[in-house]
């Protein structure tokens, strides 16, 4: 139903004090018998306002280690108790703060084993950070393009020197990504779960995608500045809009820096 789109999900693991840090999560989970009596707050949930269903990281332990006493449970958005409140990023999206208020929960939707969802968690965040660059070289392939086709100073960009050798380096870097993501690819395929590999392909693809658009900038000048819609824009505005999803999806699934942590520590072997 999930993949139909029959039933549309969000999900539920930033609280205001746990973003890099899930382990300090705390929506309280009291066990009440037959049901959850649920009590906190979520941040940057998107999708919330549109989802029928939250995949929700809550706390049923105080008294363990902070990752041991995490469970995941399916809550219907719709239950009394629920407040769902809208926050507009920079990129123009909508993300939500999402507030519980003795809302209940049935025995039933919890997911797997009770506290044992942080490791669950972790293992979604690997699929999560699958990050596809395909949208951003479209916008690299249209500023080649503007390249060959504007002229400047009685002569195209295309060749300019330092033009010339930025898009070079771009394009060598999207193929890096590529061979990046087919590596997750066959990982899949084999039957394993990306681990530090999705956090190396999350981490250069998403700055990847923000040297891009920076490029963008330095290239249409001015003109990379203004909106789509406007008579003046040049690429349809692509360029002033990616330059502001790209600082977003830095963010989102784990920093950078959370990423190279992980690569350190995971595929390096280097210590905490």
């Amino acid at each position: 139903r999930i993949a139909s789109g029959e039933t549309e999900f969000a999900l539920g693991y930033t609280e205001p004090q746990a973003g890099s840090d899930l382990s300090a999560l705390n929506l309280r989970a009291e066990d009440k018998g037959d049901y959850f009596l649920l009590n906190g707050n979520k941040l940057f949930n998107t999708s919330c306002h549109i989802a029928d269903c939250h995949w929700l990281a809550c706390r049923t332990d105080f008294d363990v280690a902070k990752h041991k006493g995490v469970s995941m449970m399916i809550v219907d958005l719709k239950s009394p108790g629920i407040t769902i409140s809208p926050m507009i990023t920079m990129a123009g999206w909508q993300t939500n703060e999402v507030v519980y208020e003795d809302v209940r929960v049935p025995k039933e939707n919890l997911v797997g084993e009770k506290n044992k969802g942080f490791y669950y968690l972790m293992a979604a965040l690997d699929f999560e950070r699958m990050f596809p660059l395909g949208r951003y070289r479209r916008v690299f392939d249209e500023l080649v393009e503007y390249t060959k086709e504007t002229i400047v100073d009685g002569k195209t960009l295309s060749k300019d020197p330092l033009i010339r050798q930025k898009l070079a380096q771009l394009s060598t870097e999207i193929e890096v990504t590529r061979l990046l993501y087919y590596q997750l690819a066959h990982i899949l395929d084999k039957g394993g779960i990306p681990n530090y590999q999705s956090s190396m392909e999350k981490t250069f693809a998403t700055e990847c995608a923000q040297r891009i658009v920076n490029l963008g900038m330095d290239i249409l000048g001015l003109y990379g500045q203004i909106k789509e819609g406007s008579k003046w824009a040049q690429l349809k505005g692509k360029v002033e809009k990616f330059y502001r999803t790209s600082i977003v999806e830095t963010i989102y699934a784990g920093t950078s820096e959370i990423q190279r942590n992980i690569i350190a520590q995971r595929g390096l072997g280097l210590p905490r």
